[in-house]
C-alpha cells in the first residue's frame, strides 16, 4: 500500500488541534555563513519535542474501537515511545512500551510519566522488538511501528505540509532520515505540491543504511553517533521504495559536522536540538557549494538530548574555535612559581577554568614542574598572544590538544 497527497491532507485534519503548527523561519545569520536562504522548521518544539507525535497521532486516530479498547504497543527507545505515549494517554488506549534495558533513566521516566506501562527487555532494539511480537500475541495489542507505517508515514508527511504552506518557494528541502518515515512523507506531500523541488536525505556516516540499501551496498555501522535519533539498521520496506523513487539525493555527515550545527543552532537561534536534529544543518554546512544562493528549508526534527551530552557539546566546540583550550606550561618547582604564572596569564585576559599541577608524571628534571590549564580564550591569536606572553616571562608553554 503507498501514500498519496490525499492521505497526507488527510492526517493534517486527523491531526489538528492536537499537533503544534511548529514555526518555519528564515534565519538570517545561518542563511549569510552558508550563503543560501535557510528556512528552519521547528520540530523540537512539539509538546514531546520531536515530529514523532505527528505519525503516532494519526495512527491512532486511525484504530478502530476494538482495538483502542485492547491497547497498542511499541518499540523505542526514545521520541517515538514518547509521542505514543503521550498521546495514547490523550485518547484513553491503554500503552504499552518496550525499551532495551539501557535506555537512559530519564527517557524511561518520562515514557511512565504519559501513563504508559513501560517494560524493559533486551540489549537492543532488535531484541526488544522480538519481545514485543510475543506480547502482540499474548494481548492481542496493536503494534505502532516508528516508521514503517502507511498512516505513520502520512502523519509524518504533514511537515511538508506547513513548510511549503508559509515558504511555497522553497527550492530544497533538507531532511533527517532514520528508518525513512519523515522523508517519505514529506517526499510524498512536497512533489505532489511542486514536482520541481527537490528533496535531500541526511545520515551519519556511522548509519549509513537508507544510503547503502539504495546502492545495493552492505552497510558498515559505528558502535554510536551522537546522532541517535536515526541511528537506524534496518530501513522500512515501505520508506525505502518512496525514497528510491521521490528523494533526489542522500548525504553523509560526520560526528563533527553535526556537533558543529548542534553549537550554531544553540548560539545563533538560541534552541537546543538533539543530534538527529542537527543533520540538516549539518549536510548545508558541509556542502555549501552545493546549495549556494538556493531556498532551503530544514527540519530540526527533535529536541530530546541529555544535559550532560549537550554540556560536553559545547565545550568540544568551545575547543575547536580556540574559545576554550588547555597549556601545558615548564617552571620551577619554587614556592611563588605558580602565581607568577598566573599573574602573566590573567594579564593577557585569559580566564582560568582548571588547574592541575604535575611534579611526579613527567619526564622534566627534579626541581621542575608541569601545569596544565584549561583555559578560556578569544580565539587562535589570543592562544598564541597567550603564549608568547608566558614564553617572555621564563615559562615555556606549549598548546595541549586533542592529539598531544
Amino acid at each position: 500500500m503507498s501514500v498519496g497527497l490525499k492521505d497526507i491532507r488527510a492526517a493534517a485534519q486527523a491531526i489538528a488541534g492536537d499537533i503544534l503548527q511548529t514555526p518555519c523561519l528564515r534565519s538570517r545569520t545561518l542563511s549569510d555563513i552558508v550563503g543560501a536562504q535557510l528556512y528552519l522548521k521547528f520540530e523540537n518544539q512539539q509538546f514531546t519535542s520531536s515530529f514523532k507525535e505527528r505519525g503516532a497521532l494519526n495512527r491512532l486516530r486511525a484504530l478502530d474501537a476494538d482495538a483502542r479498547k485492547r491497547g497498542v504497543i511499541a518499540v523505542s527507545a526514545g521520541n517515538h515511545a514518547q509521542g505514543v505515549a503521550y498521546h495514547a494517554q490523550r485518547l484513553g488506549v491503554p500503552t504499552v512500551i518496550v525499551m532495551p534495558r539501557f535506555t537512559p533513566h530519564v527517557k524511561v521516566v518520562h515514557t511512565r510519566n504519559f501513563g504508559a506501562e513501560v517494560l524493559l527487555h533486551g540489549e537492543n532494539f532488535d531484541a526488544a522488538k522480538e519481545y514485543a511480537t510475543g506480547l502482540i500475541r499474548e494481548r492481542g495489542l496493536t503494534f505502532i511501528h516508528p516508521y514503517d507505517d502507511v498512516a505513520v508515514i502520512a502523519g509524518q508527511g504533514t511537515v511538508a505540509l506547513e513548510m511549503l504552506d508559509a515558504w511555497p518557494d522553497l527550492e530544497v528541502l533538507v531532511v533527517p532520515i532514520g528508518g525513512g518515515g519523515l522523508i517519505s512523507g514529506m517526499a510524498v506531500a512536497a512533489k505532489a505540491i511542486n514536482p520541481a523541488i527537490q528533496v535531500v536525505g541526511v545520515e551519519t556516516l556511522r548509519f549509513p543504511s537508507m544510503y547503502c540499501a539504495l546502492r545495493g551496498t552492505t552497510p558498515h555501522f559505528g558502535e554510536h553517533t551522537i546522532a541517535d535519533g536515526i541511528a537506524v539498521k534496518v530501513p522500512g520496506a515501505l520508506t525505502v521504495e518512496l525514497v528510491r523513487h521521490l528523494v533526489d539525493e542522500i548525504v553523509l555527515v560526520d560526528e563533527g559536522d553535526i556537533e558543529e550545527a548542534m553549537l550554531l543552532l544553540l548560539e545563533v537561534e538560541k534552541t537546543v536540538v538533539e543530534g538527529a536534529g542537527a543533520v540538516a544543518l549539518a549536510a548545508a554546512l558541509k556542502h555549501p557549494e552545493r546549495v549556494a544562493g538556493k531556498k532551503l528549508g530544514l527540519v530540526l526534527c527533535g529536541g530530546n538530548i541529555d544535559p550532560l551530552t549537550l554540556a560536553d557539546v559545547i565545550k568540544r566546540g568551545m575547543a575547536r574555535a580556540g574559545r576554550l583550550t588547555r597549556l601545558r606550561v615548564q617552571m620551577h618547582d619554587l614556592p611563588g612559581s605558580l602565581a607568577q604564572v598566573t599573574r602573566v596569564l590573567g594579564e593577557a585576559n585569559a580566564n582560568i577554568d582548571e588547574v592541575h599541577h604535575h611534579r611526579a608524571f613527567t619526564t622534566l628534571p627534579v626541581h621542575s614542574a608541569q601545569v596544565e590549564f584549561a583555559v578560556r580564550t578569544m580565539g587562535s591569536e589570543h592562544i598564541q598572544q597567550i603564549v608568547d606572553a608566558l614564553a617572555q616571562a621564563g615559562f615555556p608553554a606549549s598548546i595541549r590538544n586533542a592529539e598531544n
